[in-house]
């Protein structure tokens, strides 16, 4: 139970095992007639501050967190019941997902996992110059993100502006999943005149003035900015609806153009095939472990 972070509903989330090849569905419990949303590429509807999907007009808000940390624990079928119209924020990090994806305990279903394999590069990017943003896959044989950031503000430049994560090498729980959402107080005026943010605070997300960082525990991680923008990356590419083996790079990247992304990777269907592994030597490292590492 939480609060969404921008509708500030009270919400209850349940989650539930699916059969393999069933995906991440979720269930908006609260209509009359229940309502099945499926994730795909194809069925993110908005993009503001947040990814949204939607089954015609009903919608489901801010997923990208929940959607990261199934992605970091390898975790491929799950029905998810949802009370309202947005999933709780929680502490604005994907950690309490982990924490009960994790304790309620994961399945090795008896079915190979499939993913996505890049064949060659797909890109997508906005602007010229300083305002240029752009986000990458390559292909590679396992799941590395590397995300750079430049908001020239001094806490954001007092920390590290460039992350890289390998999920062969790394560990998401330990590495990414605590990273916390950020904004900044001179928006949130503007941002809820516009009917959001309307459940943020410090408890769920690092707050800044025009200097500095107003949360009085400071940071998690020396890198947590970027750390959160990588989490929202998995989140986002994960709406693919089946993992990926590639390399992911950005610069400046949002749920947007990572949306963007994606869709350009559908519609250059050369650029990428569907693979999975019979036997655990051909498999991207990692791929042999308990799910919470992959």
């Amino acid at each position: 139970m939480g609060v969404g972070l921008h509708s500030g509903q009270r919400v209850e989330i349940t989650l539930r095992p699916a059969q393999p090849n069933t995906g991440i569905v979720f269930r908006r419990i609260d209509l009359a007639l229940p309502v099945d949303i499926a994730v795909s590429a194809g069925a993110v509807s908005d993009t503001r501050l947040a990814s949204t999907l939607a089954n015609g007009s009903v919608k489901v808000h801010t997923v990208e967190h929940l959607m990261s940390a199934c992605a970091g624990l390898g975790v491929d079928n799950l029905y998810v019941d949802v009370s309202a119209e947005e999933l709780p924020i929680l502490d604005g990090s994907a950690a309490s997902f982990v924490f009960l994806l994790q304790s309620a305990g994961i399945v090795q279903q008896k079915a190979p996992r499939r993913f996505i394999r890049l064949l060659s590069t797909v890109s997508v990017q906005e602007g010229q110059g300083a305002a240029e943003k752009w986000a990458r896959l390559e292909p590679y044989h396992g799941y590395r993100l590397s995300f750079e950031i430049d908001f020239s503000h001094p806490a954001v430049d007092a920390t590290g502006q460039r992350v890289v994560f390998d999920m062969s090498t790394d560990s998401y729980s330990r590495d990414i999943a605590r990273a916390r959402t950020f904004g900044f107080t001179k928006d949130v005026e503007a941002m809820r005149a516009n009917g959001l943010a309307l459940g943020g605070g410090m408890d769920n997300a690092i707050v800044m003035d025009e200097y500095k960082v107003l949360n009085a525990g400071g940071l998690r991680y020396d890198d947590e900015f970027a750390k959160h923008k990588i989490l929202d990356a998995m989140g986002d590419l994960y709406l693919l609806g089946q993992p990926l083996l590639a390399s992911y790079s950005a610069r400046r990247s949002g749920h947007a153009l990572n949306n963007r992304l994606l869709r350009e990777l559908l519609k250059n269907t050369d650029a990428w095939d569907l693979v999975s592994f019979d036997k655990e030597q051909g498999a991207p490292v990692g791929f042999d472990r308990a799910a919470p590492a992959w």
